[in-house]
């Protein structure tokens, strides 16, 4: 029922803002008629200048989509609730790929758009959104989502797989099947509403709401409720045995593999304790948990990674086996990269560290392997040490530089202004920011605030400049 009373409540918020929209159009004009403009199409990334656009901020995406696993095709409709931050004429959002639209509106009339780049879907709406109006975009569409392989980054967005597909969209990849404001800096709210033939499971991101069977076809429904950057968004569509569950703090735990690996009895539960297991320890080092549920999905995806979705982390393997590292890597992301995200992917360090020395405290606290000695072993065999780990370039920011020496940083933090100090910098950081963006900078500044102490000698060697650090 709860999840029932979410989806209603968003159609009742999209339904709200197309009336206030709508109302604003029709009120008499003012003293003087205001000038519109279009809205950027990037969001300023200098790692990705395409990516984003500017001119409104994003509060929900409504996403309803049905699969075809013969053909692999969707036939979908996105409805966006969105802020306009200027006086708008037209603005743009992301979508990418071979999907044709067949009907696309602002705030219920007909707009015109147009196509262009790699991924700009170019709006003109029938007349100017005024700055501080909401509005609301609805693009019908249909086709064959293809994936992005980029030569540096991977495979990302929409990925086929043998009994579905499966969508991971770091860093680049959410345009692929449904049109987006890409950025990190943008977080919204969601709804995902997906149909496909009986028998399929659906997974997504945050809770469940009611499952409905009609004519051979099944309906899940998925919402949300905290602010996701575009590139934590996911969904997994195929044949599943999922595992409900709670954590000892009573948050609900929803966990899945995939049936062709899940070959070995029992693993089912393994995974989903697992998981509560270390969300549980987690939060005893960085405070609550942020969102309201946890779990993952283990899957043969094909990427050759696991990545940090919102509440829902999704893990390519092969077979079942639960690794805790791993576990503890991506869960740790939920507290640093998903509810606190970098305002710019420069930034990522700040995520892919403290996920990385998530994985060195879990090798203490349960695997006697005390942090320091993970560090000195790091310290000792990283053999690249160029390039600056607070900007490592577009095409390194899955590096080891990122990981290894983010999270070395983090520990010679740690012994510079002690344990009491560092913990601290644990659970404050998180729960000053919590869901939203910040920079290396502020973090910077947050630890100076917090410590009392001048730290920017030390920041800058071990985040700003290139070499070995001297112990």
């Amino acid at each position: 029922m709860r999840g029932a009373n979410r989806s209603r409540s968003h159609l009742l918020i999209i339904s709200g803002a197309l009336s206030a929209a709508l109302m604003a159009a029709a009120s008499p004009a003012a003293e003087a008629a205001p000038m519109f403009s279009p809205g950027a199409a990037g969001a300023g990334d200098p790692y990705f200048p395409d990516m984003g656009n500017g001119g409104y901020d994003v509060g929900h995406y409504d996403i309803r989509l049905a699969f075809d696993p013969g053909t692999q095709a969707i036939d979908a409709t996105t409805t966006i609730l969105a802020t306009a931050t200027q006086n708008l004429s037209r603005f743009d959002l992301d979508f990418q790929g071979p999907l044709t639209i067949s009907k696309l509106s602002v705030n219920g009339l007909d707009a015109a758009f147009s196509r262009s780049g790699a991924q700009e879907l170019v709006i003109t709406p029938p007349y100017g959104l005024r700055k501080g109006s909401p509005f609301v975009v609805s693009v019908s569409y249909a086709g064959v989502p293809q994936k992005i392989d980029d030569p540096a980054l991977g495979l990302s967005g929409w990925v086929a797989t043998k009994d579905g597909a499966v969508a991971l969209n770091q860093p680049i990849g959410a345009a692929t099947y449904f049109p987006v404001n890409d950025t990190p800096d943008d977080k919204a709210t969601y709804t995902q509403t997906i149909t496909v033939p009986a028998g399929l499971t659906v997974l997504a991101n945050g809770e469940p709401g009611p499952t409905t069977t009609r004519d051979h076809r099944t309906t899940f429904r998925w919402s949300m409720n905290r602010p996701m950057a575009s590139e934590l968004s996911m969904l997994a569509i195929g044949r599943y045995d999922v595992t409900r569950g709670v954590t000892a703090d009573g948050l609900p735990n929803i966990t899945a593999i995939g049936k062709s690996i899940d070959t070995k009895p029992g693993q089912g539960q393994v995974f989903n304790r697992t998981t509560a297991q270390v969300i549980q320890w987690e939060s005893s080092v960085y405070g609550p948990y942020p969102f309201d549920s946890t779990g993952g999905i283990l899957a043969d995806v094909g990427v050759h990674y696991a990545l940090e979705t919102q509440s829902r982390p999704v893990y390519d393997q092969t077979d079942s086996d639960v690794d805790g590292d791993l576990l503890a890597h991506e869960l740790g992301h939920q507290w640093f990269g998903d509810s606190l995200t970098p305002v710019h992917w420069s930034d990522i360090w700040l995520n892919e560290g403290f996920a990385t020395y998530s994985e060195w405290l879990y090798q203490e606290k349960f695997n006697n392997v005390p942090v320091q000695q993970t560090f000195a072993k790091t310290y000792a065999d990283e053999k690249d040490w160029s390039g600056e780990v607070a900007d490592p370039g577009r095409d390194h920011i899955f590096d080891d530089l990122v990981y290894n020496r983010g999270a070395m940083t983090l520990q010679a933090l740690r012994t510079k202004i002690g344990d009491r100090a560092f913990f601290d910098v644990l659970t404050r950081w998180p729960a000053t920011h919590r869901y939203g963006n910040v920079s290396t900078q502020q973090f910077i500044q947050f630890v100076e605030r917090l410590t009392g102490r001048d730290l920017g000698s030390f920041f800058h060697t071990w985040l700003y400049q290139p070499g070995k650090p001297a112990l």
